[in-house]
């Protein structure tokens, strides 16, 4: 029987990425569609992907798959042909990464969840079925042309922050299940407007676009593929970049670079920078943007705490980091704006 489980450190594999040169191409996709039993569908997936040394994070649940992974470029092929005989997935759109460094993810993890992106929405009228309509590159640029057309950023603030397109509204909340509400509310009084949603790679913003039409909006539409789709239409067809800065992304690159601006600043000192990390120090892990000035001055930390911590001897550091829980801080947008900077 396969081992349907990773059983290598992931110290280990993240030292064999970085080591290895073999071309790789990352790319992310996503269906809403009905699975009925996703443990077995997972498992089955697992089997397959991991004889093709596919490596990335995908969730999967009973409402469909979203998936960030990267491939080597020599089995791209392959691996598109298996994705495709899947029905539902058959000729699914792929979106290739933007900035690829190939060292996107060095392990193959996949979840089944309760949903592949967590809404909040308890309403069992609400469907995925009743949806806005797509908007390409070209239409987006259009669209959002005309000075009454809303542009609604489904992002987290950490991903607004480094990058975003012109005249979009910020929601400004930590994770998506408050983000609806917030939106529906916000746009009470334009509700006859036309609505543009975008996101990263089009998963948060189609489920969004729903959410809208359920709650009475008319006029509703979001970027097909998200971001990592337009830029690469736009780049393809020559057309105007409305993009400014950079794409964040939910792996080791932690952001694609669209344009040379910088619009985020050092979460310490306020310079001009736009590099998330994650604080060095194992007890905290803190998601941040931090400048090389302060990464040296720091040494990596986020804080004079942690930096008076990672000096400690060993021993004392690892009695200290006992029964500590890291994970939140990692994605941690709320609590990464360390204003520190005057």
């Amino acid at each position: 029987m396969a081992i349907l489980h990773n059983r290598i450190s992931r110290k280990e594999l993240k030292e064999r990425i970085q080591k290895d040169n073999t071309p790789r191409t990352t790319i992310s996709f996503y269906c809403y569609f009905k699975i009925v039993e996703p443990i077995l569908f997972r498992n089955k997936l697992y089997a397959d992907l991991k004889q093709m040394g596919v490596l990335g994070r995908i969730y999967l649940a009973t409402e469909g798959i979203n998936a960030q992974i990267s491939v080597t470029s020599e089995n791209f092929e392959s691996f598109r042909t298996y994705l495709y005989s899947i029905e539902p997935l058959n000729l699914l759109r792929l979106n290739v990464a933007v900035d690829d460094d190939g060292k996107s993810f060095y392990v193959l993890d996949i979840k089944v969840r309760n949903k592949i992106v967590a809404d909040g929405i308890d309403d069992a009228t609400f469907s995925m079925e009743q949806k806005g309509k797509y908007v390409n590159a070209a239409a987006f640029n259009k669209l959002t042309a005309d000075a009454e057309t809303v542009i609604i950023d489904m992002r987290n603030h950490y991903e607004y922050e480094v990058g975003h397109f012109e005249n979009a509204i910020e929601i400004p909340s930590d994770t998506f299940r408050e983000q609806l509400p917030m939106a529906a509310e916000m746009m009470q009084v334009d509700k006859e407007k036309n609505i543009i949603m975008y996101c990263t790679g089009g998963i948060r913003c189609e489920k969004a676009s729903a959410y809208m039409l359920h709650k009475g909006f008319k006029n509703v539409f979001h970027l097909e593929g998200g971001i990592i789709n337009y830029v690469n239409q736009v780049t393809a067809a020559g057309l105007e970049n409305k993009f400014h800065g950079k794409n964040f992304v939910f792996d080791q690159r932690l952001g694609e670079r669209v344009t040379e601006e910088i619009i985020a600043n050092c979460h310490q000192c306020g310079k001009p920078a736009d590099t998330h990390v994650n604080c060095i120090n194992d007890a905290c892990h803190l998601l941040f943007i931090q400048c090389d000035d302060c990464k040296s001055k720091m040494k990596g930390t986020c804080s004079q705490s942690c930096l008076d911590f990672i000096n400690l001897p060993e021993a004392e550091q690892k009695k200290l980091r006992s029964g500590t829980d890291k994970g939140r801080n990692v994605f941690n947008k709320a609590k990464s704006r360390l204003s520190q900077f005057k």
